[in-house]
């Protein structure tokens, strides 16, 4: 395909793309004693955790819960911070893909499954027990607490309704 050919295909996919919602409410705005309760929740929460680790664990959460706002924000901080494509794009089949992760990073996908997906049940032992060899127990507070503080911003996100595709990586750090 030629540099021409490319750019008429990408401006036909433009026209063809269904119009971008628009959010319900600014919660950030309305409530923003809330908004920067989680920001400084978030910071804490995040101290010590290794920031890869971090992002894939903030994009398999946002995958679970349907948050598109999250995963377009993540995705771009992991590209940016030097994150793969393929490790990206593997995270919804990570049990299927887990030659692409480490046995401390596939501990992590798991337990934030299980703490993500509570509607299975309590979070099982076995994964607990496999995620504290991997992690001291201080790591494994930090870990999750990060992904309950995730889970909670996936649940702003997506009930509010905030528009994804217009995050800039590191645009709120």
């Amino acid at each position: 395909m030629t540099t021409n050919e490319n750019t008429t295909a990408a401006a036909h996919r433009d026209e063809t793309r269904n119009p971008e919602h628009t959010p319900r409410i600014s919660w950030a705005e309305q409530v923003p004693e809330v908004y920067k309760a989680m920001v400084r929740l978030d910071a804490a929460a995040r101290r010590g955790v290794d920031p890869v680790l971090l992002e894939l664990v903030k994009i398999r959460t946002s995958q679970l819960n349907h948050c598109a706002y999250c995963l377009d924000m993540h995705s771009k901080d992991a590209l940016a911070a030097g994150e793969s494509v393929d490790r990206i794009i593997q995270l919804s089949a990570w049990e299927e893909s887990r030659h692409f992760y480490t046995a401390k990073e596939v501990a992590a996908l798991e337990l934030t499954e299980a703490i993500t997906v509570l509607t299975d049940g309590f979070v099982p032992d076995e994964v607990f027990e496999r995620a504290a060899k991997e992690f001291t127990e201080q790591e494994l507070a930090q870990l999750i607490a990060a992904i309950n503080v995730i889970n909670a911003w996936n649940r702003f996100a997506v009930s509010t309704r905030m528009v994804p595709g217009h995050y800039t990586p590191g645009q709120f750090k």
